[in-house]
């Protein structure tokens, strides 16, 4: 069983193609929607970056079904977690109660933007396990002062709360993020179908608890058409979190994939239209445990025909190989 759930890509459209491609993802039946929380596109040539909390405020008002998550927040760097646990508790109550907080400790392409410096990763967790511990503590309606070793809270309160606070979830890549998502996550979030993530959080607390994993795709009938545009907006994607947490700007990820291919990306993406190659991406995820499994597709003026291929032929696919309940 996998729930199959729809990204809107803040680096690739702009808010009001967002909003639509969403509702008509709902319409479709994908089980659920992330967002990304961007301030710069990985590459230039998706061109886009518009702030995903306006996005998801008006895709809560445009849609009625579908679950929302941001995949990921960043609460440590451009958002103080204070504000971050504001701007959560008031999405869960616009989407009366659809909303979850997917949160992780962030990439230097995104935070360098307040000149806070990009401090090293076990600085980051340290950061972000502080800063859930302020999130939850707003969340279950506290008055919170606090001195931290990264964030002081001054005399706050959240005035707007619902009444079931929006699950947390956490992006793992490692064991040290593994354990801070099993100790403090409702759920957990991976970009990769790797078992011994899950393992790991498993050993720290999160057994039972949802995981889900994201997977770029890039459909088009020609599937020249479909490479070229993967290639082109998504060779980045295959660095891993060591390197992509770490450049600075979109001109050091074009250099860094210069010699990236359009074969070693159709290698590591489904391109195309055969549904079956889809199925045999997603199922890596399924076998290694995920509970629900994100597709970004890829170009943003590509929406509607994957939209309109996902509800006629991907989704019944996806629902033959691997159920839904």
């Amino acid at each position: 069983m996998a729930h199959i759930g729809y990204t809107m890509m803040t680096e690739q459209a702009g808010p009001r193609e967002l909003v639509g491609h969403l509702v008509r993802a709902e319409e479709v039946g994908f089980d659920f929607s992330v967002t990304s929380d961007h301030y710069f596109p990985w590459l230039r040539a998706q061109g886009h970056s518009s702030y995903a909390w306006s996005v998801l405020g008006a895709a809560a008002q445009a849609t009625s079904r579908i679950p929302l998550m941001t995949y990921v927040t960043c609460p440590t760097f451009r958002y103080h977690p204070a504000v971050v646990a504001q701007k959560a508790a008031t999405l869960q109550l616009l989407s009366q109660g659809r909303f979850r907080l997917g949160l992780g400790s962030g990439e230097n392409l995104n935070e360098h933007v307040v000149g806070g410096g990009w401090p090293s990763v076990d600085v980051r967790h340290e950061m972000l396990r502080e800063a859930v511990e302020i999130i939850r503590a707003l969340f279950g309606g506290r008055h919170v002062n606090r001195r931290g070793t990264h964030f002081d809270v001054e005399s706050a309160r959240l005035w707007d709360l619902p009444e079931s606070a929006p699950p947390i979830g956490i992006a793992v890549s490692g064991e040290r993020s593994c354990e801070l998502a099993g100790e403090f996550a409702d759920l957990v979030i991976a970009t990769e179908p790797k078992p011994e993530l899950l393992e790991a959080f498993d050993r720290h607390g999160g057994g039972g608890k949802p995981r889900v994993g994201q997977l770029p795709v890039s459909y088009d009938p020609d599937r020249d058409t479909a490479i070229k545009r993967a290639h082109a907006q998504f060779r980045w994607f295959g660095s891993g979190w060591k390197v992509n947490s770490e450049l600075p700007h979109p001109d050091a990820f074009e250099a860094a994939t210069q010699f990236v291919t359009p074969d070693d990306v159709a290698e590591s993406i489904p391109c195309g239209d055969d549904p079956d190659a889809f199925v045999a991406a997603v199922r890596p995820y399924v076998d290694a445990g995920f509970t629900e499994v994100a597709l970004v597709q890829i170009g943003g003026e590509s929406q509607p025909a994957f939209l309109d291929w996902s509800e006629k032929t991907l989704l019944p696919a996806l629902r033959e190989a691997f159920g839904r309940d």
